[in-house]
């Protein structure tokens, strides 16, 4: 909607050549593309005779562009990508060199780097993309429970997935749902089937399935013998359960690995509920039964327990003591976000240092009802491997998970940053630190909002207002949001705006970009997002694909853009 109160930017200074290309969906006839005075001016620098040669493109891949590697033949192959439009001509004209810089052949992140971080180290140097309750379709409360939420996470890239088992109401069978809610079962089958069919798909990483696990011995020993089945060989077993180091990624690629608490710890604890099923069996059964059940309780506890590839433990008594080190074994702990929010007050270096062998599982707090999420950087910079994240909605933080996770090939595994892994010098997450980088952005234009947007999706009467929110989610001291002014009534605005950004933690920062169109209620229509991790961000001007609230990229939607990284000066850094 129109803004009269924002300040127009003056156009005339932005757009030195305006092309015109037919556009019957509004009511004008054609809308124009307006070439950056940037753009424009690197074209002069990199043309002759406004004409760019294959010689002309390659030099500015290698000195604008960054892509010190960049051949002829790269040069070759834009032009290629460009045969409709230049005619199979070996040049380009400003036209075309503007329509390359907004095609999918110029990304942000690099797609020929796949993944390219070492991927042998134990598992717990590497966040990994980490779902919790996967198997439920919408709320926590009342949703149904289904396999098909685990399909679309594995398809994602999602490496953890959780299910919870319980008892059915019989006590005989096993059933997956969120206990002590209204959510409907599902079958445990179901969701073992579709994480083997699907979970190489997308990544040939090891998968990891949590089991929140609330059954008795002889259910557990049913578990055993579904889990065996239906994984066979992709089943990773362990050949002790007192593993020093856990083993790493590559050496685990295409196995499954189920991680829960062990049986005993299940046998002491015994609920409630269990104990009444087992009092009530016991009056139907004599002496002589009694004691044959309590010899099969005691030989199904090992067939459970050898399934167990990440033994998992909750907190016991005071928190800060669950961060002691065993240096014999390693495990998996679970902290709800409110827990670490408490210990990483006063004990941030602790949390550091049992990450550097261990794995730490922070989870939604209970009172996330709609399958809201919380802020990942707080685990993230604390060491904590996985972050678990309702994947059922949408919002801003689960967009910054989805950009953190676009880092080394989308595989569904991140390495942490060296700094969280230096056992001579565990990091202090209270710290202030210097300044290591600038980042600046320029927002240019944007386009395409035109062709998956309805003729009046923003305003009944006039073209939409457009404004860009740009920012970094990473360490408190990076995290900032800065915005665009609104340029009015433009289905293809040109803003010309630069932005720098300081950055203390660059290893953890995640660049944000939305747009939005102006409402003067300040109820500001959605027109696209995404995010991208800095550390993989590639210098010059790019094409960046904007996706819709539920993470599906648009088939036009797309911004120009301009990364340019610096060298803190000595002020900036002191300011640090």
């Amino acid at each position: 909607m129109r803004s009269w109160s924002q300040p127009r930017i003056s156009r005339d200074a932005r757009r030195p050549f305006r092309f015109k290309i037919c556009c019957c969906r509004r009511n004008f006839n054609f809308r124009e593309v307006r070439v950056p005075s940037d753009v424009q001016l690197l074209f002069e620098q990199y043309s002759e005779n406004g004409t760019m040669t294959i010689g002309h493109l390659q030099r500015f891949l290698v000195e604008y562009q960054k892509l010190k590697d960049a051949t002829r033949e790269d040069a070759m192959s834009i032009l290629h990508s460009l045969r409709h439009r230049i005619m199979y001509r070996k040049e380009l004209n400003l036209d075309h060199f503007l329509r390359y810089l907004l095609s999918d052949h110029n990304p942000p992140i690099a797609p020929p780097l796949g993944v390219h971080h070492d991927m042998n180290a134990p598992l717990a140097h590497y966040y990994m993309y980490t779902g919790h309750n996967s198997y439920l379709t919408g709320n926590q409360l009342s949703s149904d429970s289904s396999s098909e939420p685990i399909v679309k996470a594995l398809r994602k890239g999602v490496r953890v997935i959780e299910l919870d088992l319980w008892p059915n109401s019989r006590g005989n069978k096993v059933k997956v749902c969120h206990g002590g809610t209204l959510t409907s079962p599902v079958n445990l089958n179901k969701c073992l089937s579709a994480t083997r069919d699907h979970a190489f798909l997308a990544s040939e990483f090891p998968v990891v399935i949590t089991f929140e696990d609330h059954l008795t011995p002889r259910l557990q020993a049913k578990v055993a013998k579904i889990v065996t089945k239906t994984f066979e060989s992709k089943l990773h077993r362990p050949d002790t359960d007192q593993l020093a180091e856990f083993p790493s990624p590559e050496s685990l690629k295409r196995k499954i690995l189920i991680s829960t608490k062990p049986p005993k710890e299940y046998l002491e604890r015994q609920s409630s509920m269990e104990k009444e099923y087992n009092s009530a069996q016991s009056e139907e059964l004599s002496d002589k039964d009694s004691s044959n059940q309590d010899e099969e309780e005691k030989n199904v506890i090992p067939e459970y327990r050898h399934l167990i590839a990440i033994h998992a433990g909750k907190p016991k008594g005071r928190l800060v003591n669950s961060l002691r080190i065993d240096t014999s074994k390693v495990q998996r702990l679970s902290l709800s976000e409110q827990e670490l929010e408490e210990i990483s007050k006063e004990n941030g270096q602790d949390l550091v240092r049992f990450t550097q062998k261990n794995l730490l599982r922070i989870y939604p707090k209970g009172t996330r009802f709609d399958s809201s999420n919380y802020n990942p950087l707080l685990g993230w910079m604390h060491g904590a491997q996985m972050v678990a994240f309702n994947m059922q909605g949408y919002g801003k933080y689960l967009w910054i998970m989805e950009g953190m996770f676009k880092a080394n090939g989308q595989c569904g595994y991140v390495k942490k940053p060296d700094f969280l892994l230096d056992k001579d010098h565990i990091f202090d997450p209270a710290k202030p630190l210097p300044v290591k980088t600038n980042l600046k952005v320029t927002v240019y234009l944007g386009e395409g909002w035109h062709l998956d947007f309805k003729a009046t999706q923003f305003d009944q009467f006039s073209p939409p207002d457009f404004f860009v929110r740009v920012g970094i989610a990473g360490v408190p001291d990076d995290t900032v949001m800065k915005r665009t002014e609104a340029m009015e009534d433009d289905w293809t605005p040109v803003w010309n705006e630069e932005f720098e950004f300081p950055l203390r933690v660059p290893e953890l920062a995640i660049l944000r970009i939305e747009v939005l169109e102006y409402d003067t209620t300040r109820h500001h229509d959605f027109g696209g997002q995404t995010c991208l991790p800095v550390s993989e961000l590639r210098a010059g001007i790019r094409a960046v694909p904007l996706h819709n609230r539920k993470g599906k990229r648009y088939r036009s939607v797309k911004l120009l853009m301009q990364f340019e990284f610096e060298e803190p000066d000595s002020e900036t850094e002191d300011d640090g």
